[in-house]
Formats: C-alpha cells, sequence, structure tokens
C-alpha cells in the first residue's frame, strides 16, 4: 500500500477517534474538576450529621447470649449494643434459613423492637441532623433500582426529606433502625458525574463494564494511530542521513 493511502487512511481512523474520546475526555474532566473542588464530607452530608449516642452500661443489662436465646438464635454472626432513640439495644445479625437477619433487642428488659413506625422515623432523622429543619416529606419506600440514590441499602427503609437549611434527605432502614445516608443535591450531581466518570450507565459503581474496557482500547488506538500519523508525515524523521565529508 502506497504511503499517502496510509497517511490518509490513518488520519481519518485518527479524526474519527479522536472526536468520539474527546468527548468522553471532556466529561471525565467536567467530572475531574467537580471531584477535587468539592469537600467529600459535605457531599456525604457528613457536615450536618450529628455522632450516634453512646450508650452507657449498666448491670442491670441482659447477657448477649440470654438475649439470643429469648427470640429462638442459636447461633449470631455478630451483636452490637446500640442506641435507638435514647433506649439501650442489642442489635443481633443472624441466619436463619439461609436469610441474613437482624433483631432488635431491648438490654434491658429483653423484648424484640418492632420495625420503626414513620414517627419513630421522623424522630431518629431529626435526632440524627445537627441543625434544626422543616419536614417537607416521609415516605417508605420497599424497593429501589440501580440509580436509586438509595441503592444497596437495606430495605424497607424511611426516607425523611429536610428543607433549608439543610437541604437533605435522611434514609433510615426501617429493620435495624439505623441512619443510613445523607443525600442532598451536591451528593446528587457526585452521582450524576460519577455513572459518566466510571461509564458503568447501568449500576454507577462498575469498573470492569464493557464501554470503559472498550473505550480504553479505543484510547490506544487512538493514540498509536497518533504516533504512526507523526512517523509518516515528519519531515524530520523524513530526511535521509547526509554523508560525512571527506
Amino acid at each position: 500500500m502506497k504511503k499517502r493511502v496510509w497517511v490518509k487512511r490513518t488520519r481519518k481512523w485518527h479524526r474519527y477517534l479522536g472526536f468520539v474520546l474527546g468527548i468522553q475526555f471532556l466529561l471525565w474532566t467536567i467530572g475531574g474538576l467537580y471531584f477535587s473542588w468539592t469537600n467529600i464530607e459535605t457531599i456525604r452530608g457528613s457536615d450536618l450529621r450529628n455522632p450516634e449516642a453512646v450508650v452507657a452500661i449498666k448491670d442491670s443489662m441482659l447477657s448477649p447470649s440470654i438475649v439470643a436465646e429469648s427470640i429462638g438464635v442459636d447461633s449470631v454472626r455478630s451483636i452490637e449494643l446500640r442506641s435507638v432513640l435514647g433506649e439501650p439495644f442489642y442489635e443481633l445479625s443472624f441466619s436463619e434459613k439461609g436469610i441474613e437477619s437482624v433483631a432488635l433487642v431491648h438490654a434491658l428488659t429483653g423484648q424484640k423492637r418492632k420495625p420503626l413506625s414513620k414517627s419513630e422515623a421522623e424522630q431518629m432523622a431529626m435526632r440524627s441532623l445537627n441543625v434544626k429543619a422543616p419536614i417537607l416529606k416521609t415516605e417508605l419506600i420497599q424497593e429501589s433500582g440501580k440509580h436509586h440514590e438509595y441503592r444497596n441499602k437495606p430495605l424497607p427503609a424511611f426516607a425523611v426529606s429536610f428543607g433549608a437549611p439543610a437541604q437533605t434527605t435522611i434514609y433510615i432502614s426501617q429493620n435495624d433502625a439505623r441512619v443510613r445516608n445523607f443525600r442532598n443535591d451536591q451528593w446528587r450531581a457526585f452521582d450524576f458525574l460519577w455513572m459518566l466518570h466510571t461509564m458503568d450507565y447501568a449500576g454507577r459503581d462498575d469498573f470492569n463494564n464493557f464501554v470503559l474496557r472498550l473505550f480504553s482500547i479505543f484510547g490506544l488506538i487512538t493514540l498509536g494511530s497518533g504516533f504512526l500519523l507523526y512517523g509518516l508525515t515528519s519531515k524530520q524523521l523524513q530526511k535521509k542521513p547526509r554523508g560525512k565529508k571527506k
């Protein structure tokens, strides 16, 4: 194949691939600027979150083994003593018929706690927030998709949305009465740009997806075509070495 044809074809492929990759490079740059110029703690809502309450140990508290027996559990994966609305509870994680389950048992009475009610979820949300803000709405989420801002977390869960100055939605899982996430507009922008960054348009968090792998190959081809084009058109490389004078 003649050199002129090689140059023409290489330049054509380099131009087309460069245009397609250029769009993605622009998105990566915009995302990178947002990631580096924003405070990750603000995005996560950590600046609005009160620390979890500390539970004081009392002699009157029941033994964890007695608590496990009281709810008919033979083996427990983990036990945690924590506060739920100011009351001490044991959180027991165990497997029941192959299904991971959680139970909250009062550390003083041994009574198993029922799932959170709407009003209790709102109380927990207000206690976890370190600023005063009105509750705009509260809804119980039974299921969430791959793009939901409360994805891959225990369900059902309450979503308690606050107005200014918080402008945040707090997610609390119903069965274990645990504050899971703070979600605000900054986080939503971060999540959208993260999807564009990873190129995982199905679930947003998979770095091993096909599209990203394909673009990485395209990137190598584009770089290779650029080097090849330089080699074919560079006047410096095309110059023939002059013979040495005697």
